[in-house]
């Protein structure tokens, strides 16, 4: 087996070699056959399995049937029209098309095999072309060729399957079960990811799973907590537990880039781009949509970059990730994209489009789905010059009808925040002032569960104040605004509770330019990362004060843990200094710091909603104090043993004092009579010997002259 080094000794290499590490295509290098340089790779099982097999060398052939059978005289003729047909799809290689004769007679055998340069050029032929009507006799009939093969190799006789023992799996759930009230987290530093619980009572992360090479690229947790996705050569996987953290399911997509789950965990979007054969041509993009549970793929969506481009005004503004968006809350029912002048809606019972038909909107800007109902709102810009306005609209889905339309005018760019409980829509309007020279704010706020969804206009006090930042805190009806053109901006809080905006207060002079709230609201954070250095504000916006400042150099990231009671800033590799992550109580307290070299990811686990009912939980607040006794019998346990920790760790700095004093007297007096030495035998070490004097010196300051004249 090769020498395995580890990155920190590659980047030690490279350098002393001169090599630049990111210009290195990481994708591109293989290793030799047989090698694994010690490390097991999660996708050498894929291979073990028919159902995921990828084999080398016939993927990119295809198998066309039902072609006609013509005579030697007409092969040339019938071969061109083929070629026409199969070329413009993708590149045939060289001497790629096959197609067989009896040779007797010479005459065709009614199929013909296709290898183009790539699997996705054969793929896409498959698609486009299975069905094709070359006239009312001959319909093609296209297989892959590693399809017939697989069948060819089927058993004549039929033999039952082999079952195995069951054994139950890990509860997904255990995790929230944690007596002491925990949450994880997963981060990834170097090439370890690793899961820990965050331990704030003993002010310290406590590990649960560590693994190398876990993942290619990122890791993601599903929307609920139940998964933990990485990334793969050969496709995704999840994997779930308290604390083993097996494999539950693998999904086959080589090259993947990126993934997204459904808000329910039913689904997962996979995601990836190939290189064109011709240079002339766009990328092509795989879209694969998997079961979560069965690892079947419902649906996949394949095209030209160009195709899954965001729609906009005059053609196409380019690719956002998630290309799909989910809507109707956790129930996972219905999901949708942007094309040009369209927004294609699909249900998940049949994965096909709502009425066989995309909504038509001409040159539709954006779209966003309510976090709980089947309703989305759209923003349309101005056409014509202005001749038409721009709009807003609201769509109920499944039945597409148009619930509320406001036209708007003079707009310049148009944003949309939806509150987590789906009870208001704020959409942020920059409009043109009369001179068309600058811009003004002014926000449409839409009472979505109210009869009729009124609308209510409203702007700052001063419009003309640029808006940095806008956040609506979560399940209440307060929301948050960074405006100003200030080095250091103002932060007002708003109320909408009783149909009317109410400013609660404005913070002045602040140097913040993100918010963040605490998940279970009242408390926000005042962020101020990039170029204000990480400068934090933890605010009460009950109380309407602040609780403490403090500051994360060079912070980057900033996350409220689920339940609200901790946060997490991190800095991550985009700094090469500084990096690692400190965790925080809500009122902003530091209660631990821990420094990695190449941090790239921290990220809180989930929590599914509360299986309580509000009646339950309104019970259980009441009665606070009786629930609560256990966890302060707890809370004085751990502070105990902290105390004892702490005294442990005073009388081991003590004991290393008086050590150290122990030595230095004895080195003192084993050097004392070279120090007599040095001074001619006289016993300095006896302090009272020396005489004091104190000597008066005289020092001029300054000589000033002045001339009086007599008067």
């Amino acid at each position: 087996m090769a020498e395995v080094m580890s990155m920190e000794d590659i980047r030690a290499e490279a350098a002393r070699l001169n090599i630049d590490l990111s210009g290195v295509d990481w994708n591109s290098i293989r290793l030799p056959p047989g090698e694994d340089c010690g490390i097991k790779s999660d996708d050498d099982d894929l291979y073990e399995e028919d159902a995921l097999e990828f084999d080398a060398g016939f993927g990119s052939i295809i198998v066309v049937d039902n072609l006609p059978v013509v005579p030697k005289e007409k092969f040339d003729k019938l071969e061109g029209v083929v070629r026409k047909i199969y070329s413009q799809i993708g590149v045939i290689k060289e001497n790629g098309l096959w197609m067989p004769v009896e040779e007797d007679t010479g005459k065709t055998l009614g199929y013909c095999f296709i290898e183009y340069n790539t699997p996705q050029e054969a793929e896409l032929a498959k698609e486009k072309t299975n069905g094709y009507k070359l006239d009312r006799s001959h319909i093609f009939v296209v297989n892959m060729f590693d399809e017939i093969d697989r069948f060819a190799r089927v058993p004549d006789e039929w033999a039952p399957p082999e079952i195995r023992p069951y054994t139950p799996g890990e509860n997904l759930q255990r995790w929230l079960t944690d007596e002491k009230g925990r949450d994880q987290f997963v981060i990834r530093a170097g090439s370890d990811t690793e899961v820990l619980w965050n331990d704030a009572r003993q002010v310290k992360a406590d590990p649960v799973y560590k693994r190398p090479f876990w993942t290619e690229s990122f890791v993601q947790w599903s929307p609920l907590g139940t998964y933990l996705a990485t990334v793969h050569r050969q496709g995704a996987a999840v994997w779930g537990g308290a604390s083993t953290f097996n494999r539950l399911m693998r999904y086959a997509h080589p090259q993947v880039k990126l993934f997204d789950f459904s808000p329910g965990e039913k689904y997962l979007v996979t995601y990836s781009s190939h290189e064109p054969s011709n240079p002339r041509d766009t990328h092509r993009v795989v879209l694969n949509i998997f079961d979560v549970r069965t690892g079947k793929i419902m649906r996949d969506f394949k095209g030209t970059a160009d195709e899954f481009a965001i729609g906009g005004t005059g053609g196409f503004t380019g690719f956002s990730w998630p290309v799909f968006k989910w809507g109707g809350g956790k129930e996972d029912k219905y999901f949708a994209r942007m094309g040009k002048n369209m927004i294609s809606v699909y249900e998940t019972e049949t994965f096909g489009l709502i009425d066989k038909k995309s909504i038509k909107v001409e040159n539709v800007m954006d779209f966003s789905w309510s976090p709980t109902d089947p309703i989305f709102a759209l923003f349309v810009p101005e056409l014509g010059g202005g001749n038409q306005p721009a709009r807003v609209s609201l769509f109920q889905i499944p039945g597409k009808e148009e619930l509320r339309q406001k036209n708007l005018f003079s707009v310049s760019d148009c944003k949309m925040y939806w509150q987590s409980n789906g009870e208001y829509l704020a959409v942020k309007v920059d409009r043109y002032t009369k001179t068309k020279k600058s811009t003004y704010t002014g926000f449409e706020l839409f009472r979505i569960k109210e009869r009729d969804i009124p609308i209510e206009v409203f702007e700052l006090d001063n419009k003309n104040d640029k808006v940095i930042s806008f956040a609506w805190e979560p399940k209440g009806h307060r929301f948050a605004v960074i405006h100003g053109d200030n080095p250091r901006p103002d932060v007002s809080f708003y109320s909408v509770k009783g149909g009317k905006v109410l400013k609660l207060t404005t913070l002045k002079q602040k140097q913040a330019n993100a918010l963040f709230w605490s998940p279970s609201g009242r408390f926000i954070i005042l962020a101020g990362l990039k170029g204000f250095n990480g400068q934090l504000e933890f605010y009460n916006v009950d109380e309407l004060e602040t609780m403490a400042t403090a500051e994360h150099f060079m912070a980057t990231d900033i996350e409220w843990d689920p339940t609200g009671r901790y946060v997490a800033t991190s800095v991550t590799s985009v700094h090469e200094m500084e990096n690692g992550f400190n965790i925080w109580s809500f009122n902003g307290k530091l209660l631990y710091r821990i420094m990695k070299d190449h941090f790239f990811q921290f990220l809180w686990r989930p929590r599914p909603s509360s299986f309580l009912s509000p009646e339950k939980e309104e019970e259980i607040f009441k009665n606070l104090k009786k629930y609560s006794k256990k966890y302060d019998i707890q809370d004085q346990d751990i502070s105990v043993l902290l105390s004892e920790q702490d005294r442990e760790k005073r009388k081991q700095l003590k004991d290393d004092w008086e050590r150290w004093v122990s030595d230095w007297k004895r080195y003192h007096e084993q050097e004392k009579m070279e120090r007599q030495k040095l001074r001619d035998g006289e016993a300095s070490d006896v302090e009272e010997e020396y005489e004091a004097k104190e000597i008066e010196v005289e020092e001029l300051l300054d000589v000033t002259e002045e001339v009086i004249q007599d008067t």
